[in-house]
């Protein structure tokens, strides 16, 4: 379990509160607006009312006992800015930064944001390569050279074992595991694949989107 401090109850600010209280973490939300924190604290019981550009709002709520601050105000960089530069000179222990806009991003990293976010782009990235793949079911970028993705079974391999299809050396990528229908089965090279299956298949991202749209 982990603190965290979520500042800007936007729709995505709401959202990650939500999340990161569902899995079982503790989260204290923030936001300027009395209607927004009434809102979200149907959902998130800690919530309360504060201007994070202040320093004296900033040092009472004692950022540094956090695990982690998310900025999500996001659409005014000059907001996020004064936010993150506070949190920082404040000892908080790991910023993530809500962006819009790549060069906004590296702004926030050189004044004290541990990492930035780009929802709507990589939501975009995501959504773009799932649905341009044959028979891919989802898509996710670990990092930007690097992806996971979850696809059907080629039909032509119906039939055959891991080691035959020579999934790595043929398509430069790492079967992770195999689903068949709620439940995952460990990768053997002798393993037989069958109709139905799903492959969840890592590597680099240039070799999931060839191999997405070869099989």
């Amino acid at each position: 379990m982990k603190s965290v401090l979520v500042i800007g109850i936007g729709r995505f600010g709401q959202h990650i509160a939500m999340k990161f209280l569902e899995l079982g973490n503790q989260v204290l939300a923030v936001d300027t607006s009395e209607a927004r924190i009434t809102e979200v604290m149907k959902f998130v019981p800690n919530a309360q009312i504060g201007d994070c550009t202040k320093e004296d709002v900033v040092m009472a709520l004692g950022v540094n006992n956090f695990d982690i601050c998310v900025v999500a105000v996001g659409s005014n960089l000059g907001t996020s800015l004064e936010i993150t530069y506070l949190l920082k000179q404040m000892g908080a222990q790991y910023i993530i930064a809500r962006v819009t806009r790549e060069r906004h991003g590296k702004f926030l990293l050189n004044n004290g944001a541990d990492e930035v976010i780009y929802p709507e782009k990589q939501m975009a990235d995501r959504m773009a390569v799932k649905h341009s793949a044959k028979k891919a079911f989802d898509y996710i970028e670990i990092m930007p050279e690097y992806s996971i993705s979850e696809v059907a079974v080629p039909e032509k391999w119906v039939g055959q074992s891991v080691e035959h299809i020579g999934v790595r050396s043929k398509y430069g990528i790492n079967i992770l595991a195999i689903k068949l229908h709620d439940h995952v089965i460990e990768v053997r090279p002798t393993h037989v694949f069958r109709e139905g299956e799903h492959l969840l298949v890592f590597g680099g991202k240039s070799d999931i989107i060839r191999f997405s749209h070869r099989v």
